[in-house]
């Protein structure tokens, strides 16, 4: 909030004195944000294929005609521009998955629409490889280093949330009080991932119906009657 501020204000000023300063300024800020924009967006395409290690400087300067100078001057780095990649990637996840269960109460309703809204985002193509996140753990599971440790938060912040949707699911009493929470959330997320992996691999777009219906029956082995009578709702 303080940047619009400032913005804001850098532009009165140089309004107010002739100087056209501030102007100059914002304008050079909102082509940075547009070339930023522009460079991430390819980005997280070329890693959901190829992989973070696909991503440099120089290949992204080229394919997007820009000066290989002022895509450095953004990102300074292939790492910084790696870890931006999975920042953007995190936004997007939030914006396709989360965001739309804003207005959805705590329940077996609400653990349903989150699966369903992750089988979309992958089956849908919102990156060109699939799930992003599914994509770039295999590439950097087994190494170390900071790319790593954000994919790595990326994918423990997503299995928390998974888990504490079921835990006010539980809560509200759609599950059995003695519902193991991280167990049902692992066999969930395993099922979708599953989905996304043979969709990938061999275009087989049945399995997310597949996946679907297993997520479906496993939430119904461990719902209360109320919380069956939720997941009976076509909505």
């Amino acid at each position: 909030m303080s940047g619009s501020t400032g913005s804001t204000t850098g532009t009165r000023t140089g309004t107010a004195t002739g100087s056209g300063t501030g102007t100059k300024t914002d304008g050079r800020v909102e082509r940075g944000n547009q070339t930023r924009r522009l460079v991430l967006g390819r980005t997280m395409d070329i890693a959901s294929v190829e992989g973070l290690e696909g991503l440099s400087l120089g290949r992204i300067a080229t394919e997007l005609e820009l000066s290989k100078s002022g895509v450095f001057a953004l990102f300074g780095s292939k790492e910084e521009l790696q870890l931006a990649t999975i920042r953007a990637a995190v936004a997007v996840f939030a914006e396709q998955v989360v965001a739309p269960l804003k207005d959805v109460p705590p329940g077996a309703s609400r653990v349903r629409a989150l699966c369903r809204n992750w089988l979309t985002y992958s089956s849908g193509r919102v990156f060109s490889g699939g799930c992003f996140f599914y994509a770039v753990s295999a590439e950097f599971d087994a190494r170390t280093g900071p790319v790593h440790d954000a994919v790595a938060r990326a994918r423990l912040d997503w299995n928390a949330y998974m888990e504490r949707t079921l835990s006010e699911a539980r809560a509200v009493g759609d599950f059995t009080e003695d519902l193991d929470v991280e167990q049902l959330a692992f066999e969930v997320i395993a099922l979708m991932e599953a989905a996304n992996a043979q969709s990938v691999l061999l275009g087989d777009t049945r399995a997310y119906g597949r996946a679907e219906r297993g997520v479906t029956a496993r939430l119904r082995s461990s719902a209360t009657d109320r919380g069956r009578a939720a997941l009976a709702d076509p909505a």
